[in-house]
């Protein structure tokens, strides 16, 4: 088969990787890729908001299947757009998507139908979400309705943070369009954890849970990020609770949409508070996780292929997946400045002497003049794999304290709520 993955990041470097094994795919393309990529799929330079022409290509080309990758395309409706031009394509269309695009649309759906949340309300006027903070009073968070690049939350712990946060996403529009409307919510307590799912509509296949670190620094501190580090399996985190969460939470979803005229189809991704009333959704996002995919892909032994292929044909229910006890740990290596800027063009060094002690995916890279040097926040994602937490954690910072560029930062805490 022609493979067509569509997205340049981290998330797509696992996606690419993980498929990349399938005895079953005769030709595995990227568009547009990053350099990271090389040697696992032929590199299209075609952007992912370039729907035409990526149909074009991909009809050309005889592609049988398109995988999308990022979130913006899918809520600008890719999928359906692919579909249209006869290409086969996994992800969900953009009446679906909107569970990622719309936080107001998740949080009414959510609401509808009785599924675990924080109290919430949602404004598009400045002056009445006001008042609803100050009334409400701190520690609050505040939600841009529309997609942020994962950045679009502000957990404010004081008053003044909650008011900061709100003219900045409806006033200043630090996020565009995306902060016409704002969702404020009741703050949560307890451990997150992410459970992506297969989902093809009715059927529902989690994955094994992963823990994300959103926050910039050590001890989760600073401005939040689109993720600065992920491990998987939750040894501190029963099953029970893993299980009741997909009882409760994503089944009951997947089941809503589906009463909505929105069936989902692809990878739905909740992210979940575990409280001491039990699990609650604090998101949901219609795409694999970024940097969750880079420990959930490595502990898949079924062919990602074949998942994807079920999904489509309505067989999920029927497909063995099986996951390896293995553990992984993600550790993200950011460039300096990073979540509010970033410094491109820096040489980056060490890579060729990871081989194959940790795996490494490209997040925010580039080649210039033949050397590699940083593109983006979130440079690498350098996973380290092993019989447990304690050693996947050690091999991670081991191979991430060989690679160098000037401003790299990263923190050192990611797995250690797993240890204790």
């Amino acid at each position: 088969m022609r493979v067509m993955v569509v997205g340049k990041g981290g998330r797509e470097h696992a996606i690419v990787w993980a498929l990349s094994k399938s005895p079953k795919i005769s030709q595995l393309l990227c568009a547009p890729g990053n350099v990271g990529m090389r040697g696992l799929a032929e590199l299209v330079p075609i952007q992912e908001h370039q729907f035409d022409e990526l149909a074009v290509f991909a009809t050309e080309r005889k592609i049988d299947l398109v995988v999308i990758g990022p979130d913006d395309p899918l809520a600008a409706g890719i999928v359906d757009h692919l579909e249209s031009a006869g290409l086969r394509v996994y992800g969900p269309r953009k009446n679906a998507a909107i569970i990622e695009g719309s936080k107001v649309f998740t949080k009414d759906l959510l609401h509808k139908y009785n599924i675990p949340t924080a109290a919430y309300g949602s404004f598009d006027n400045y002056e009445e979400a006001l008042a609803y903070v100050r009334k409400q009073g701190a520690p609050i968070v505040i939600k841009a309705d529309g997609l942020a690049a994962g950045k679009g939350v502000i957990v404010a712990q004081t008053l003044q943070e909650a008011e900061a946060a709100l003219a900045e996403i409806m006033v200043s529009k630090a996020f565009g369009a995306s902060g016409n409307s704002v969702v404020v919510e009741e703050f949560l307590q307890g451990q997150e954890m992410s459970l992506l799912a297969f989902v093809d509509g009715v059927t529902v296949r989690p994955m094994v849970p992963s823990q994300d670190h959103k926050p910039v620094f050590d001890d989760d501190k600073g401005p939040n990020t689109g993720g600065m580090g992920t491990y998987s399996p939750l040894p501190h985190i029963p099953q029970s609770v893993v299980d009741e969460a997909i009882a409760t939470i994503v089944k009951p979803t997947a089941e809503a949409m589906v009463a909505e005229g929105r069936p989902f189809r692809g990878v739905l991704y909740a992210g979940l508070m575990l409280t001491a009333q039990g699990p609650k959704t604090i998101e949901f996002n219609a795409r694999f996780g970024d940097p969750e995919t880079q420990v959930i892909l490595p502990r898949l032994e079924t062919d990602l292929l074949d998942i994807f292929l079920a999904t489509l044909d309505g067989t999920l229910g029927e497909l063995d997946i099986r996951w390896s006890e293995e553990a992984a740990v993600c550790v993200i290596l950011a460039s300096a400045g990073y979540p509010a800027s970033s410094t491109k063009g820096v040489a980056i060094e060490g890579l060729d002497a990871i081989g194959d002690r940790a795996l490494v995916f490209h997040s925010g890279t580039a080649e210039k003049d033949g050397k590699l040097v940083t593109n983006g926040g979130r440079v690498l994602g350098v996973v380290g794999r092993g019989r447990d937490i304690a050693e996947a954690r050690e091999r991670a910072y081991a191979a991430a304290a060989d690679i160098h560029f000037e401003g790299k930062h990263n923190r050192t805490d990611i797995a250690r709520k797993a240890l204790v």
